[in-house]
C-alpha cells in the first residue's frame, strides 16, 4: 500500500502493508518505482488531500498556512482536501475565542470560498468558530464543519454534537461547553467527487453511533477533523480511527492539528487516510504538511459485498443504535 506524505515541493513515500483481501492498492501523486507498478486504471481513481497544520490565535497567518497547502493539493492532482478542526484560529482561553469568531458569512469563509473557485477543488473547512443566529441570545458560538463545492459554494454544514468537556492527567482540562453550544443534529451525508462524505469532528469519534448512522445512510468516506491531545493521541488516535472505518466499511479521513498552539495547548498530529479493511494508507508524522490517498469505492463496495455487516446486525437485541438519519 503507498501513500504520501507531502511538504510543499517534497514528497516523502511510505510504504504500508496492504491488506489480506485482493485489491486495487492507494497511490501517492508520483510517479511510481517500477517495482511498484500498476494498470494504469487506478490512477484514475480520485484522489484526496488531508492537510495537517499549527493554528495560533493569528488567523491570517493561519489562512496563509492552509492556503498553501491547499494550492499544493491542487497542484497535485486533488479534487478534495480536508482541513483540520480549529483550522481557523485556535485561541488561549474562551474569551479570546469568542472575540475571534465569526459567522459563515463573514470575511474568513469568504477567503475560503474564493481559495476553492481558484483551486478548482472542493473544501472540507473541518472546525469553523461559528457565530449562529442565536448568537445575541446565547453569546456562544458552534464548531462548525463547512463542506465547499469547487466553486466556493457551501454545500452542507455540521455543527458539531459531542462537546469535549474531559480532564485527562498530563493533558491541559478541555471544557469546550464554556464557548460553545452543542449541535442540534446530524447531517446527511454529501455527494463529492470523492464518494458520499459523512461529516462529524474530533471528539465525535468516540461514539460509533455516530459513525454507524452515517454509514446507514450512505457515507463512503468518514471525515474527523481534530485537535488531539499529546496524551491522548498515542493511545487513542490511530485505534479509534481505524475502528470506525472497520466497523462502518467506509474511508476514514482525519486531518488533524499538530504542534505547538501557544503556551496553554499542543496537538498530537499524524493526519491520516483509513481505508475500509482498516489498513492506514496515507498519514503525516507531526509537522506542518499533507498526506495523499486515492480514493477506490470499488474496492468498498466488494468489501461490503465480502463481509456483509450491515445485514448482519440485529436491532432487535440491542435497539436501533446507529439508525439511518431521516
Amino acid at each position: 500500500m503507498l501513500g504520501a506524505v507531502v511538504r510543499p515541493h517534497h514528497l516523502l513515500s511510505l510504504l504500508l502493508p496492504g491488506p489480506r483481501i485482493p485489491r486495487l492498492p492507494a497511490l501517492c501523486a508520483q510517479p511510481r518505482p517500477r517495482a511498484m507498478a500498476v494498470s494504469s486504471s487506478s490512477w484514475e481513481l480520485p484522489l484526496v488531500a488531508v492537510c495537517q497544520v499549527t493554528s495560533t490565535p493569528d488567523k491570517q497567518q493561519n489562512f496563509k498556512a492552509c492556503a498553501e497547502l491547499v494550492r499544493e493539493a491542487a497542484r497535485l492532482g486533488a479534487c478534495l482536501a480536508f482541513l483540520p478542526e480549529a483550522f481557523d484560529f485556535i485561541a488561549r482561553d474562551p474569551a479570546e475565542t469568542l472575540r475571534l469568531s465569526e459567522p459563515l458569512g463573514g470575511n474568513l469563509l469568504g477567503e475560503y470560498a474564493q481559495l476553492a473557485r481558484e483551486c478548482g477543488l472542493w473544501l472540507s473547512l473541518g472546525g469553523f468558530h461559528e457565530r449562529g443566529q442565536d448568537w445575541e441570545q446565547t453569546q456562544k458560538i458552534y464548531n462548525c464543519h463547512v463542506l465547499l463545492n469547487s466553486e466556493g459554494s457551501v454545500v452542507t454544514t455540521y455543527r458539531k454534537t459531542h462537546l469535549c468537556d474531559v480532564q485527562v492527567p498530563g493533558q491541559g482540562p478541555m471544557h469546550e461547553s464554556n464557548s460553545t453550544m452543542p449541535g442540534p443534529s446530524l447531517t446527511t451525508p454529501v455527494s463529492t467527487p470523492a464518494g458520499k462524505v459523512g461529516l462529524a469532528i474530533c471528539y465525535d469519534m468516540r461514539f460509533p453511533e455516530l459513525s454507524l448512522a452515517l454509514a446507514q445512510a450512505g457515507a463512503e468516506i468518514l471525515t474527523y477533523p481534530s485537535a488531539f491531545g499529546t496524551v491522548t493521541g498515542p493511545a487513542h488516535w490511530e485505534v479509534l480511527l481505524r475502528a470506525r472505518a472497520i466497523e462502518t466499511q467506509c474511508y476514514v479521513v482525519a486531518a488533524a492539528q499538530c504542534g505547538c498552539h501557544h503556551e496553554k495547548r499542543a496537538s498530537y498530529g499524524h493526519s491520516m487516510v483509513v481505508d475500509p479493511w482498516g489498513t492506514v494508507v496515507a498519514r503525516c508524522s507531526e509537522g506542518p504538511g499533507l498526506c495523499l490517498a486515492r480514493i477506490d469505492l470499488s474496492y468498498l463496495h466488494q468489501l461490503r459485498q465480502h463481509l456483509p455487516v450491515f445485514q448482519h446486525r440485529r436491532p432487535d437485541l440491542y435497539g436501533n443504535l446507529g439508525h439511518p438519519l431521516s
